[in-house]
């Protein structure tokens, strides 16, 4: 392993061919998540690019998301708020449709997610082509939040996402 956390974490991603539909390369992150040390690395490194901002919480979008911004959260030591698929939160939801790589889907978030707390950052473990990513940011300025930056640890370039989360910081680990 190298000093350089991000080549370190370049170098475990897997690739998976065909998945999930045929001419697919698949980012696979769970070597990373497999290795204690690598996780800590990618953890680490995600939590630095708050360390000194007055966060409030860190969001984590359904389901890999979950993985890293709530160990983000407990290394900051602020809260982790949820956003997940439609029908998966048990309270009153705010909800917005948005368009994937393979199809649509609808994010939520708990009407009362922030309880007065209004500066967020959101971590992801991919971005694609940010679909998912605008959703999860509209929603927090929806329930009245401000999104201090959107950050990944694997980012997919060429179908340009980050250019639909123009307006919000966008960081990325690994740039493929």
């Amino acid at each position: 392993m190298t000093n350089n956390p991000t080549q370190n974490l370049k170098t475990a991603v897997r690739d998976v061919l065909d998945f999930p539909k045929k001419g697919i390369v698949f980012k696979d992150i769970t070597p990373i998540l497999a290795d204690g040390d690598l996780f800590r690395q990618a953890v680490d490194w995600l939590a630095e690019l708050h360390r000194g901002e007055k966060l409030d919480a860190v969001v984590g979008i359904d389901a890999r998301g979950f993985i890293f911004a709530g160990a983000v959260a407990c290394a900051l030591g602020i809260g982790f708020i949820p956003v997940r698929k439609k029908g998966k939160l048990p309270f009153e939801t705010q909800s917005v449709a948005y368009d994937l790589e393979y199809g649509k889907g609808e994010l939520e978030i708990h009407v009362d997610a922030l309880r007065g707390q209004k500066r967020v950052a959101i971590v992801d473990d991919l971005l694609a082509t940010g679909g998912t990513a605008l959703a999860a940011a509209k929603l927090i300025e929806k329930i009245g939040g401000k999104v201090s930056g959107v950050d990944f640890v694997i980012e997919l370039g060429f179908l340009k996402g980050r250019d639909r989360l123009n307006g919000y910081r966008v960081t990325s680990a690994i740039v493929y």
